[in-house]
């Protein structure tokens, strides 16, 4: 008989045992499936939203009136993924409680536990909300049921200091000028 292995034996590509809660930005980079070209198409270095990339747009806008602590600095809605700078202005969040009550090491807290205080965190559930309704929307205009738009996952990028911001806003708003250099351009 062999070793058991779960079926879910991904591992996070979050910084473990951070606060996602925590006042600051974050610089959030969402693919669609398969790096697939579904929100427009640019033109002359200008970003030209389709109907889907309007829902994703629309849906981009809506975080900070669903989610009152967080900010939109800069955004673009790219042919095949999503950049963006969400600020979390204030950690209110109860169920995770403050930074300091998650340990500086995974090791002080198991897997599980901190999977499930993670989840709780508001950027993967700010994330997670816009993925969803996006995709949700998508499927209504397309009459398919269950199909997600997105990869699995998102990448993100904890900003620390001004300097960061500012390099990373320049990089959003350049993105659809330098579209056949971005390494998502197929």
């Amino acid at each position: 008989m062999g070793t058991y292995k779960p079926k879910n034996n991904r591992k996070s590509i979050r910084l473990q045992c951070y606060d996602y809660s925590s006042p600051g930005y974050y610089f959030v980079t969402i693919c669609t499936i398969n790096r697939e070209s579904i929100f427009g198409e640019i033109d002359d270095g200008r970003m030209v939203l389709n109907e889907f990339g309007k829902i994703a747009n629309k849906y981009w806008l809506r975080m900070p009136i669903n989610y009152d602590y967080i900010r939109i600095k800069a955004y673009v809605i790219m042919p095949n993924h999503v950049h963006g700078i969400i600020q979390i202005m204030k950690n209110h969040n109860p169920a995770v409680g403050a930074i300091h009550e998650l340990p500086l090491r995974l090791g002080y807290m198991d897997q599980e536990t901190y999977r499930k205080k993670r989840r709780l965190m508001y950027l993967p559930k700010i994330i997670g909300w816009y993925k969803m309704n996006v995709s949700r929307e998508i499927n209504s205009r397309r009459g398919s049921i269950g199909k997600n738009c997105w990869q699995r996952n998102y990448h993100e990028h904890i900003i620390r200091d001004q300097r960061s911001l500012n390099k990373i806003t320049e990089y959003i708003e350049m993105n659809p000028k330098l579209w056949e250099k971005d390494k998502y351009f197929h």
